[in-house]
């Protein structure tokens, strides 16, 4: 398959709805919860979705695996879309979401865009290379933990029911063992921002592909290690290169 093509098609539905996306940031969007009140969508999140789909419909078709719209369509080529990653970001006025469309296929992921449209930050990868706004990136950072910044989500809703105040004990080891830990709210977002070398860790237990799968291609590509399998549902983490996983608290967390 044309990678190139891929990712001009991806980049350009991503484009198509920044300005949705920027029109409606912090206008205090009516939310609805999804499975719980922890994962909330809005009429924005269903209306970017359905603007992508139409670009990639036109340009390269193929199955898409959306987060508001489920799968449809069929073929070798899979996209899997995150119309908005940071939902309850967007929808409270907090500046750290994005679009993530990835293109895969033969289990591999061949092309993919995270878009952060309130910063104009385009993050681009296919299996040739990465890229934000045009510029070459490199994943490079902290080499351990106590240098190292580390984005997470951990623990979340889903980590509390299983582990308990387990659970909460870990995020004090990790707030103890790191530099400094932020929960941002988009794992599309941390892996891009980890390809970019802005931040040095990211770390999930419970993700989706459309949330990782374009974020796990910038990171390899930038030369950073991103382990756990995008194109499935589960845990994550991903590191610059360089960094000392063996000797990080993180290390038995790892997915294998």
């Amino acid at each position: 398959m044309n990678v190139t093509h891929l990712l001009e098609t991806a980049a350009e539905a991503a484009r198509a709805v920044g300005p949705l996306l920027r029109d409606a940031f912090r206008s205090r969007p009516q939310v609805r919860a999804k499975s719980d009140f922890h994962d909330p969508v809005t009429e924005h999140d269903r209306a970017a979705e359905e603007t992508i789909r139409a670009v990639i419909a036109s340009r390269a078709p193929g199955a898409i695996v959306g987060e508001e719209g489920g799968t449809t369509g069929s073929g070798d080529l899979t996209w899997y879309v995150d119309p908005i990653d940071g939902t309850a970001n967007f929808a409270a006025g907090l500046p750290f979401f994005c679009v993530s469309i990835a293109a895969a296929a033969g289990g591999e992921v061949l092309a993919g865009v995270v878009y952060d449209p309130v910063r104009g930050d385009e993050f681009t990868a296919t299996t040739g290379g990465a890229w934000c706004n045009g510029v070459p990136i490199r994943s490079a950072g902290a080499g351990r933990d106590r240098e190292a910044m580390l984005l997470t989500s951990y623990p979340g809703p889903h980590d509390l029911a299983l582990e308990g105040e387990e659970a909460l004990r870990g995020f004090g080891r990790l707030v103890e063992s790191f530099a400094s830990v932020r929960r941002t709210g988009s794992a599309a977002l941390q892996l891009a921002h980890v390809a970019a070398g802005w931040s040095d860790v990211t770390y999930g237990t419970s993700v989706s592909p459309w949330d990782v799968a374009a974020g796990a291609l910038l990171v390899r590509q930038a030369g950073g290690v991103y382990l756990g399998d995008p194109l499935a549902p589960g845990g994550y983490l991903a590191h610059v290169g360089g960094f000392d996983l063996a000797g990080s608290c993180l290390a038995g967390a790892a997915p294998r």
